[in-house]
């Protein structure tokens, strides 16, 4: 009798409750319209009545082989669309496991996140973001992957991947987007060997990511490290960038300095909201080619009471109604909202842990 090898695939399924789905031919989905044409077929060369050279055998046999054409080609139509449906629940499914979805709440923090597609049917695009709460304090990451498809998703999973652990191992930001930078050469290298076997020196030079890292303290403290991506701005009645400083270039192209500029932009207070977003919000036009006026919606979105949830849906909702459609470009957009003071956890003996002074960049 066969038995299952512990520790295998087949195994692991099993104990986890699930079964393989079996595999078929592309062609068993379209098996009732083969069908449906070998049965016209039959009827046209092998029915006597079909051969017949009268009016009424003639109107007939048209409308006979007019439905049977009908129903063949929504036959098609329907299995066709069923597989696209397959293929598109794996891609919102691989989404969904690398950009997963942010908590509601963290650490004090109100989080909401609206993406954007250049294309209705798309589910995988390059846009990224993530929000950890670590003892450092929050750290958020949002940036670019140039391009789109199954690359741009390798790459989002590679940047994500890498800044998951080191948010919470390196104890500077500086070294986090370090981390960031080694992870994401190693995988531009790897990429370059596999596509251009012959010439594996051959650097994927039009491969980059602009990336933003914010850390958010518990005394409200705002650091960041900005690598060719638009600045957040306070909502506010303001709504001025955090910083107006020139950013670090994209990650890919150039190497890191060897002094990364820390930029220090004040504190989130109680009830103050920070807006994160690509380039693809600031870079959507309308059908008279005028660009999305960002700051003037935060400022009419902070004119009256919002949440995290509200905020993000009142920029989704302008964006749309400008670009009067889905934007030219794939668009992100992170709403962080402090909705209350946020303490420094005791440690032992009950007493208060301080701030640690700010880090250097390195």
């Amino acid at each position: 009798m066969f038995r299952t090898k512990p520790g295998s695939r087949a195994a692991r399924s099993r104990a986890a409750g699930g079964t393989r789905p079996p595999r078929h031919h592309p062609l068993v989905s379209l098996a009732p319209a083969l069908l449906w044409g070998a049965a016209v077929l039959g009827y046209k060369y092998a029915c006597p009545l079909a051969r017949r050279d009268d009016l009424p055998t003639r109107i007939g046999t048209s409308a006979v082989l007019l439905v049977a054409g009908a129903l063949l080609i929504l036959l098609i139509r329907r299995s066709l669309l069923r597989e696209l449906r397959r293929i598109d629940e794996v891609a919102g499914a691989a989404q969904g496991v690398v950009l997963r979805p942010l908590p509601a709440r963290l650490d004090g923090l109100a989080l909401a996140a609206r993406r954007f597609s250049a294309h209705p049917a798309a589910t995988v695009g390059g846009d990224l973001y993530e929000a950890v709460a670590t003892d450092h304090g929050v750290r958020v990451v949002i940036g670019d992957v140039r391009g789109s498809g199954l690359n741009a998703l390798g790459t989002v999973a590679t940047v994500l991947g890498s800044f998951r652990e080191a948010a919470h191992d390196e104890p500077a930001l500086g070294g986090v987007l370090r981390r960031l930078d080694r992870t994401l050469t190693r995988e531009l290298v790897r990429r370059a060997r596999m596509e251009h076997p012959a010439d594996p020196e051959n650097p994927l030079v039009e491969e980059f990511v602009t990336l933003l890292l914010l850390e958010i303290r518990r005394d409200g403290t705002l650091l960041t490290v900005n690598c060719g991506h638009p600045w957040p701005h306070l909502l506010s009645a303001d709504a001025e960038p955090l910083c107006r400083a020139d950013p670090l270039p994209p990650l890919g192209p150039f190497p890191l300095p060897a002094d990364l500029p820390l930029r220090h932009c004040g504190r989130l207070l109680p009830g103050q909201a920070l807006v994160l977003h690509t380039d693809g919000i600031e870079d959507a036009r309308d059908p008279s080619g005028r660009f999305f006026p960002l700051v003037d919606t935060l400022r009419r979105v902070a004119s009256g009471p919002f949440t995290a949830q509200t905020a993000a849906s009142d920029i989704r909702s302008a964006l749309v109604a400008h670009s009067q459609g889905p934007p030219g470009d794939d668009a992100a957009v992170l709403v962080l909202h402090a909705e209350r003071a946020r303490t420094v956890p005791p440690q032992g003996g009950g007493r208060e842990r301080r701030p640690a002074p700010a880090p250097s960049a390195q």
